[in-house]
């Protein structure tokens, strides 16, 4: 069975991921509705004139895209994947209203042109040079883990070495306002560490890019291998999602005993979280349990961040304070489950396992 490593990561976020350093060792807190990124200095990859030219997040895209691979040593991927729900939401909102202003007359084609959700793709290959593969999933909540299957189905199949997959996604002021008309966020700022423990519907937006250079061959830095992938939709039941998840333990080889660490996607909603405490219970009773959505907020690819975090955790095998919702690690961590699900719908299964 053909290894999938992660052998470079780079995440741009609500915290100061970019910078490097322990995972978390400067923790961002916040008392708003909706979390942005913290920005790292993007003329490290890009020239100052397309700057100007680029939204956010492509900008983002790109930054956490290059960090992923200068963290793999790796200067031309032979794949590029790349996982958004809401593409480039700004230039849509540009383009948009200008199109209602205007009349419909005299629109500059510039902002639909980068309004499109493979524009971050295409900005990377465009920077990098590289004219191989490039696809990017449009899938709701499912639109990373497609990705990532992708990215997996193109490494066994042996036509590419190295292979960079990601998800991103950013919120607007249009945006929103829109979805706060569909109760999806608190009505009131909460502090981003209460977030988990607060009574009420809805949660806090967020946004953010999570990249990862996956290769067949360990490079001396990875930490992890990408053991399994799978997604359920539109589950009818709390039984059907504890059926999966033993199914897909089962078809990896290994218990829910052998889970070191689980990571959920809790994100403060009391509707949304029901769900994970049914899985703990039935599951995961007395296993330690962290958390990732109250640190960069909740929004359609969150898992990438997630991923991005439980990678981290098994390089410098420790899960930081201020990600543990419940127990304490002890021994080493080997085996880590994510499980999110993107507003009860979209339910995703990520396994990986330390790498020595």
């Amino acid at each position: 069975m053909l290894t999938i490593y992660i052998n470079g990561t780079g995440c741009i976020s609500a915290q100061e991921t970019a910078a490097g350093g322990p995972l978390l060792a400067t923790l961002r807190e916040y008392e708003q509705e909706r979390l942005a990124t913290v920005d790292p200095d993007y003329k490290r990859w890009i020239d100052a004139k397309q700057i100007r030219r680029m939204s956010r997040v492509v900008k983002m895209g790109v930054g956490a895209a290059s960090l992923s691979l200068e963290a793999a040593g790796v200067t031309m991927p032979d794949a590029i994947v790349t996982g958004t729900a809401y593409g480039c939401l700004d230039d849509t909102g540009v383009f948009l209203t200008k199109m209602v202003n205007q009349q419909e007359e005299m629109l500059t084609p510039t902002a639909f042109i980068q309004s499109t959700h493979n524009t971050v793709g295409g900005q990377i290959s465009l920077l990098l040079g590289c004219n191989a593969y490039n696809n990017t999933f449009v899938h709701r909540g499912f639109s990373f883990e497609n990705a990532l299957l992708d990215a997996i189905m193109i490494l066994k199949e042996g036509s590419a070495q190295n292979v960079l997959a990601g998800g991103l996604d950013e919120i607007t002021q249009h945006s929103h306002q829109i979805l706060s008309r569909f109760g999806l966020y608190k009505k009131e700022p909460v502090k981003t560490m209460e977030l988990l423990k607060s009574p009420t519907r809805g949660t806090i937006a967020g946004e953010g890019a999570a990249f990862f250079t996956l290769g067949i061959t360990p490079s001396q830095h990875s930490a992890a291998a990408l053991t399994g992938i799978s997604t359920l939709y539109k589950p009818l039941w709390e039984g059907e999602v504890i059926g999966h998840i033993m199914k897909f333990l089962e078809d990896n080889a290994c218990t829910p005993n052998d889970i070191d660490l689980l990571i959920t996607g809790r994100n403060g909603d009391i509707d949304q979280d029901d769900i994970y405490e049914e899985v703990v219970e039935a599951l995961f009773p007395e296993h330690p349990e962290a958390s990732f959505k109250h640190l960069c907020g909740e929004y359609p690819t969150a898992a990438a961040f997630g991923m991005w975090m439980a990678n981290s955790i098994l390089a410098e095998q420790a899960v930081p304070e201020a990600a543990l919702f419940y127990g304490k690690v002890a021994g080493p961590i080997k085996r880590i489950l994510l499980y999110n699900h993107h507003q009860g719908t979209h339910h995703s299964l990520i396994l990986l396992t330390h790498v020595e």
